[in-house]
């Protein structure tokens, strides 16, 4: 059992028969009324953003989680398969618990976290930044580099993301797997 004086960022717990994520938190003080903690929980097992407030002293129920490498292997009917690097154990985890499902690519590296009372994925993240191979994209305007301009193209994985004008079809860019956008051009 926990407080809310163990509320830190990064930190699972159950409410309400969900688990949520705290992004972000806090204390309010007033001079008469007794402190309160506030907490903006971002869904694990839903994709619902929240914001909770207890009074300080509160129990919380926080849920031991395991982080374990895995690395992508392909994606079928029953959702995407993973095989844990230590015991080459495979498990399959549905679409809606992967983040960014578009940039993953055969052989990647990513983390799952594990929920240690049921054992079972409550999700994966991969790594922020990932180097992708240009398969599709318009040739740019000569001379047209004054602006920021932005043109789509097809990346390896089937995902389209905007890219500047002088990146072309072949070449191998660096992208953001949170936000989808492209970073920099990668010498091979």
């Amino acid at each position: 059992m926990a407080s809310t004086a163990d509320i830190s960022r990064g930190l699972i717990i159950k409410l309400d028969g969900s688990l949520y994520t705290v992004i972000e938190f806090g204390e309010n003080k007033t001079a008469r009324a007794a402190a309160k903690v506030w907490a903006k929980l971002k869904g694990v097992d839903n994709n619902r953003t929240i914001e909770k407030t207890w009074n300080s002293g509160d129990n919380i129920f926080p849920v031991r989680v395991e982080r374990k490498d895995y690395q992508f292997l392909y994606k079928d009917e029953t959702g995407f398969n993973f095989m844990d690097n230590e015991t080459f154990e495979q498990i399959t985890v549905e679409e809606n618990k992967v983040d960014s499902p578009q940039f993953l690519k055969e052989g990647q590296a990513v983390s799952v976290l594990i929920n240690t009372e049921t054992e079972q994925p409550m999700s994966v993240e991969l790594p922020d930044k990932i180097v992708f191979k240009i398969t599709y994209s318009e040739q740019g305007l000569r001379g047209d580099t004054a602006t920021r301009t932005l043109k789509p193209a097809t990346i390896e994985t089937g995902a389209t993301i905007m890219v500047p004008l002088f990146v072309n079809e072949g070449d191998v860019i660096r992208v953001n797997t949170k936000t989808g956008e492209y970073l920099e051009r990668v010498k091979e």
